[in-house]
């Protein structure tokens, strides 16, 4: 049985983090489940950024191929839309089978396909096979984050558990960034070829080493499910329970309002994302210690990087003051600044400064969003709106650089794109703003609704309810329930 259910609106409101204690810090780390737990989610991270760069930097940075804007969209889409298409089958089916076993055997069958993918790099095969290795690889890696999700209520008491959500979200996100930047440093010491790619792909099988190892200590049947039925009765409740997500967001007035700002910064982060690359590849020359090329994406990952660290602990002490949509307004008015300040002078210091920025941006905005559905959309129905939210906003991040790539020059100096990434963010504002007015049942700005409806409270939900509320929370991007 989970130690407690999924923490209620009390409880999520009030603004706790673990962030905010030395003495939950401490906590949390001595529990033996739980430090198992998020050694394994490091690690799967770790691993997931070494995997992810090795193959941006073999499409991005190879100078036998060329990378136009076209094929840097496509190469995002690959690394990101498995999230997308396996996520809500992945939350679907861990609260079907045993999740300490998951994790065995998705750690060891993403390990046999890393190793499988460097090979097919090592050989110097490209198309269909080497996106289809790639995908294979980060699809598995779904199972073990949404796993670990999912079994964090079983480890974790009530009063630790939004704490526990935001210390392993965050330092899941960094782990990644670190990953990333281990694999750029290590092509640009090894070299641009694609055998140096393969070699950078085989070391992320190191994180599933340790996923195994660590995985392998914990009790069987400890992580739950507490409940299982069919896997075939999982699979064909996928469709019916995106819909019931969509119709549950719906029905929460500050959830639909902190979606609007999510969906704008997706849209606007996906179209910087693909300026950066391009100009760190074809345009941008070293300043200092400042790097261009594969080096510099690298500075500019630690950079957003800081910025989320720096949200993590921002985010609770400005929710308080402002609340969640005056925290919002902020960062979607500092986000247009900063790229309309920092972004069109398109000089690797500005662009350091304003990554750091967007990653602080987007980082608050998730977590009030999180808050918000936490908050305002009950536990029966909770996890198929987190669903709804990683699959609608990871296409819309894909969509993004797909509609700049056919904008963007291959030198990637647009100020076009800048300033409509910027406009983007302004339109979010506005959209928020509007979604709080029409959905507001009163003077309260939309944070809560006036009276729970069929959707927003849940009774005496079952354990298995509890634990699959949390099963889709492992996304890409970063993101969790500190408010």
């Amino acid at each position: 049985m989970p130690v407690a259910p999924a923490p209620t609106a009390a409880t999520a409101a009030d603004g706790s983090s673990v962030l905010q204690g030395a003495g939950r810090f401490r906590e949390l780390l001595l529990h033996p489940g739980f430090g198992r737990l998020l050694t394994v989610r490091l690690a799967a991270q770790w691993g997931d950024g070494v995997f992810q760069a090795a193959l941006g930097g073999l499409v991005l940075f190879s100078p036998e191929r060329e990378a136009d804007p076209v094929m840097v969209a496509l190469g995002l889409a690959t690394v990101l839309l498995p999230y997308s298409i396996v996520g809500p089958f992945a939350g679907a089916l861990l609260d079907r089978w045993d999740r300490r076993r998951v994790m065995v055997v998705a750690g060891a069958l993403r390990g046999v396909l890393t190793l499988a993918t460097a090979g097919v790099v090592l050989a110097g095969i490209t198309g269909p096979p080497l996106y289809l290795g790639a995908l294979a690889t980060i699809g598995v890696s779904r199972f073990i984050q949404a796993g670990l999700s999912a079994a964090l209520p079983h480890v974790v008491a009530e009063r630790h558990l939004v704490g526990a959500n935001s210390l392993v979200t965050t330092s899941g996100a960094v782990a990644a960034a670190i990953g990333a930047g281990c694999a750029i440093s290590l092509r640009g010491i090894l070299g641009p070829a694609d055998v140096d790619a393969a070699w950078t792909t085989m070391v992320a099988a190191l994180g599933s080493v340790v996923i195994v190892v660590v995985a392998t200590t914990i009790t069987g049947g400890s992580l739950g499910p507490d409940e299982r039925t069919e896997a075939a009765q999982a699979l064909r409740a996928v469709a019916s329970g995106l819909v019931d997500g969509a119709r549950a967001a719906r029905d929460a007035p500050g959830v639909v309002a902190a979606f609007c700002a999510v969906a704008a910064h997706r849209l606007a982060f996906g179209v910087t994302t693909l300026v950066v690359l391009l100009l760190m590849r074809n345009s941008l020359t070293d300043v200092g210690p400042l790097k261009a090329g594969i080096a510099g994406l690298g500075e500019v990952v630690i950079a957003a990087a800081a910025g989320l660290g720096v949200a993590a602990v921002v985010t609770p002490w400005l929710t308080g003051r402002v609340g969640r949509p005056g925290t919002v307004r902020i960062m979607l008015v500092l986000a247009a600044v900063a790229l309309l300040g920092l972004g069109l002078p398109m000089t690797l210091p500005t662009i350091l400064a304003g990554s750091f920025v967007l990653g602080l941006v987007g980082q608050a905005i998730k977590l009030c969003s999180d808050a918000a559905v936490q908050t305002e959309v009950g536990d029966a129905v909770r996890g198929r709106v987190f669903s709804l939210s990683d699959t609608t906003f990871n296409v819309t991040y894909v969509a993004a650089v797909a509609g700049a790539a056919f904008l963007a020059p291959p030198s990637g100096r647009s100020a076009l794109l800048l300033v409509l990434a910027a406009g983007l963010y302004l339109l979010g504002l506005v959209v928020h703003e509007l979604a709080l007015r029409r959905w507001a049942p009163g003077p309260q700005g939309g944070t809560q609704p006036a009276a729970p409806s069929a959707t927003d409270v849940s009774t005496a939900p079952s354990a298995s309810v509890s634990t699959s509320s949390t099963s889709h929370r492992a996304d890409g991007e970063p993101g969790t329930e500190d408010m």
